[in-house]
């Protein structure tokens, strides 16, 4: 398996080279045949044989000189382009150019020029930084970064990502517990049906009417009262017994008509069906860099995304 893995790895390496150097072989022969002299019979310009409206011809000129000594020009730079930098295979270059080289001389420069500013605030508390304007904008900045991708740019969330300004958390709220779940990541994990012990689809649907009487939501008596004896079996243990749900194990609560993944009878069933499976990255390493100390950027980073989005529950406090 490996050496077929191998074989097929250095054939497309050089399938690339070939292609790329034949290519630019094939032009320079091309230029060469376009820009020949063109040929004369007497006084007369040869032409192509092309005779169009009974006098109209089509002569054997050359190409303009200036058009060929620019399309001299371009091969000739293809060419220490590929000396110099990537391009052919695994050949990395006499430069030794990377776009991931790049991106952290860009990113140690940047946390240098910063740094002073991030270690401005990295010993303030973030209960007292949530009310410092210049700390929320910076945390601001770093949220429009690092975070837009999965909550959105006003921080709302979208389905499978909590919406961060409900004031509604998995992990809990507190500002220590937030720098934790930016810094770590979550795991988020629950089990699909069958692994709990609910294989029919009486019982799945039972168990959604239950959840569906949770949260008020308009549902089946009858079902709700037998899924009632399934989630006390089951679901108790990370929903706890109320379905209020558990922090610590980022189990959401049933009760408070939030929902991650969306609250219809339909999207209750699929969950319990079929599980879910969620993750939030561990953003510590990824905050920092190679230059300034990477754990003391990193952290301070975190503490200030951490009040950016603390002030966020502030502003929805009821």
């Amino acid at each position: 398996m490996f050496e077929e893995t191998l074989f097929t790895s250095q054939f497309w390496e050089w399938f690339i080279i070939i292609s790329t150097l034949g290519g630019i072989l094939a032009c320079f022969g091309l230029i060469l045949w376009l820009g020949a002299d063109f040929k004369k019979t007497g006084d007369k310009v040869e032409t192509m044989g092309h005779v169009w409206d009974e006098t109209l011809e089509e002569y054997n000129n050359p190409l303009p000189r200036w058009w060929l000594n620019m399309f001299y020009i371009t091969l000739i730079f293809s060419i220490i382009y590929l000396i110099l930098y990537p391009g052919l295979g695994s050949y990395a270059g006499y430069l030794k150019w990377s776009e991931l080289k790049e991106y952290q001389l860009e990113m140690d420069a940047a946390d240098t020029r910063y740094w002073p500013i991030y270690a401005k605030y990295a010993g303030e508390p973030i209960t007292a930084l949530a009310k410092n304007k210049n700390a929320v904008k910076l945390g601001h900045s770093l949220y429009m970064t690092y975070c837009t991708a999965c909550h959105g740019s006003d921080a709302r969330g979208v389905s499978g990502f909590p919406n961060l300004r409900d004031n509604d958390w998995l992990y809990g709220g507190s500002p220590a517990t937030i720098e934790t779940t930016i810094k770590n990541g979550r795991q988020g994990m629950m089990p699909a049906a069958a692994a709990n012990g609910l294989k029919s689809e009486a019982d799945i649907n039972n168990v959604a009417q239950y959840v569906l009487r949770l949260s008020g939501k308009q549902h089946d008596q009858a079902a709700a009262a037998e899924g009632q004896k399934h989630f006390k079996r089951i679901c108790f243990a990370c929903h706890g017994m109320e379905g209020k749900g558990n922090q610590a194990m980022g189990a959401p609560n049933l009760t408070d008509k939030i929902w991650l993944y969306g609250g219809s009878e339909a999207v209750i069933t699929e969950t319990i069906t079929k599980g879910r499976q969620g993750k939030m990255p561990a953003h510590g390493k990824l905050l920092g860099n190679a230059k300034v100390a990477d754990a003391k950027v990193a952290d301070a980073k975190v503490h200030l995304l951490a009040t950016y989005i603390y002030s966020l529950s502030l502003d929805n406090a009821d």
